[in-house]
């Protein structure tokens, strides 16, 4: 039997990301987000989620999208990364989808190098582009970070 993926799906304009099961905690509604100085421009600022000062990271920045403001319809989805919980901003949580391995293709043999992006799903709708939480701050970007939250 193969490995399954099990994958909670985001819009962001037309397209469709999903980011593993595993690393998501929760999805919330937006909020206010507060500035940070001294972030890298992929950060829009920070939340507090129950006491824990969490990074904002601008989706639509990363994947080369058109910016736009968040509006109240818009959800944050928080994950963990193994250096910190990050919170995404999507248009919308579609669902969770769970497939088989073999449905899922690597960035790299579509993609060539994309720096966010392990796999891409295909599902009777279309693609969904599977989010590299752990490659989604560039090593300066997390240190431009790390300073940040440290001295905030």
């Amino acid at each position: 039997m193969s490995n399954r993926y099990q994958l909670v799906v985001f819009t962001l304009g037309e397209q469709r990301y999903a980011l593993k099961l595993d690393a998501v905690e929760r999805v919330l509604r937006a909020a206010e987000i507060s500035p940070l100085p001294n972030t890298p421009e992929i950060v829009m600022g920070v939340i507090n989620i129950r006491g824990q000062i969490v990074p904002v990271i601008n989706t639509r920045r990363r994947f080369l999208l058109p910016e736009r403001e968040i509006s109240l319809t818009d959800l944050f989805i928080m994950a963990r990364t193994s250096k910190r919980n990050v919170v995404l901003v999507a248009d919308a949580v579609n669902g969770l989808v769970e497939r088989s391995e073999r449905d899922v293709v690597t960035a790299e043999e579509i993609l060539g190098e994309l720096e966010c992006v392990e796999g891409v799903m295909k599902l009777d709708d279309g693609l969904v582009f599977i989010h590299d939480l752990e490659r989604c701050l560039s090593l300066e970007e997390e240190r431009m970070l790390d300073d940040a939250m440290g001295s905030a």
